[in-house]
């Protein structure tokens, strides 16, 4: 199952909208094949062990990393082809969180006489699609929120100037975060400040994710970067004002969402995102808007990059959560992961909400 899930990982930046799964067939302690999804609309993990077989599966254990499908989608349900190929033993890391399945591979497995078993390094399993977990369970995505901070938790100096306060290492490892992400989030108050581009930098395979942002008033720049680039655009902005003739004529995606408290409904613009298969989402905002989403809930896992540099007062911090009355009040994070980047610390953190 080791292997299923390195197999798995193969698939981390180009299987979007579907899970990432891996599969290994095996006769007894020697392997017959292995597989992975690789995009979406081509072979399931499954299959592709299959058709890289290098001899009969009957009679063979399977291995997989997600309970195989038992309906047909982009393509036809792999516990039939299973079935149908004659394998002994089904071995499933961890349970298909789609309703449609939840289960319903497993049973059609076994009331073929199949014999199966679940459960084998579900966490791992499970961490792999956090996103696409959340879509089917909750109805939106996986919300991560990256920011970068100075030792004095600063993310920018008083004057607004940010680039760069991570070393070369860490803004590598963001590139990977988002590549794995099905789309990065921004506020129009980043892309006024510092015209990013949001795509994904890496050198391997990669299906850009899509770029989002929130502008309720629709002040994103038509020749902006982030809209001139390659790759989807969508701009989420206050249904009850005027779209600009400028950005409704270019590339972008303009969706028109309920205003909550003057600014944009998140918890909507999350709803519709989820709609559109969006899995993963990664947050590179300001203060603001990372404040906000954190006081709606909305935000699932922090990763936090501090450098060993000093910034000086008058910078923001990360969330702007407004000012707390009582240490009872501060927010509780759980520790996850904690890395070298260079010189830099990695922090992966799960907040803690409390009622």
């Amino acid at each position: 199952m080791a292997a299923a899930l390195r197999l798995a990982r193969k698939g981390l930046y180009t299987t979007d909208p579907n899970p990432r799964v891996g599969c290994v067939l095996a006769h007894d302690e020697r392997v017959i094949g292995n597989g992975w999804h690789r995009r979406a609309g081509g072979a399931h993990a499954e299959i592709a062990a299959m058709r890289d077989a290098d001899s009969s599966v009957a009679g063979s254990t399977v291995y997989v990393t997600l309970e195989p499908c038992s309906i047909h989608g982009r393509t036809p349900p792999c516990a039939k082809a299973l079935i149908e190929a004659r394998v002994a033993r089904v071995i499933v890391a961890a349970q298909d969180p789609n309703p449609a399945v939840n289960g319903g591979g497993m049973k059609y497995l076994r009331d073929a006489g199949v014999t199966v078993e679940s459960g084998l390094m579900a966490e791992e399993a499970e961490t792999l699609n956090v996103g696409f977990s959340s879509r089917m369970k909750s109805g939106r995505p996986w919300i991560r929120v990256k920011t970068a901070i100075s030792l004095d938790g600063r993310t920018a100096l008083r004057t607004g100037e940010s680039q760069w306060i991570s070393g070369e290492a860490s803004r590598a490892d963001v590139q990977r975060w988002r590549a794995r992400s099905s789309a990065i989030l921004t506020g129009i108050g980043t892309v006024l400040a510092d015209n990013p581009s949001m795509n994904a930098r890496v050198d391997q395979p990669v299906v850009q994710p899509l770029r989002v942002v929130v502008d309720r008033q629709w002040r994103t720049p038509p020749d902006s970067r982030i809209v001139a680039g390659q790759g989807d655009v969508l701009i989420a902005g206050d249904r009850s004002i005027s779209v600009p003739a400028a950005l409704t004529s270019s590339k972008a995606e303009c969706l028109g969402l309920p205003a909550k408290d003057g600014r944009v409904n998140l918890r909507a613009l999350f709803n519709a995102l989820a709609e559109r298969e969006v899995n993963e989402v990664q947050v590179e905002a300001g203060s603001r808007l990372c404040g906000s989403l954190y006081n709606e809930r909305l935000v699932d896992e922090i990763l936090i990059y501090q450098a060993p540099v000093l910034l000086g007062d008058g910078g923001p911090g990360p969330f702007a959560l407004g000012p707390l009355e009582s240490m009872a009040d501060r927010a509780h994070f759980k520790v996850l992961e904690v890395s070298h980047l260079g010189n830099d610390l990695r922090y992966r953190l799960q907040p803690e909400f409390r009622s």
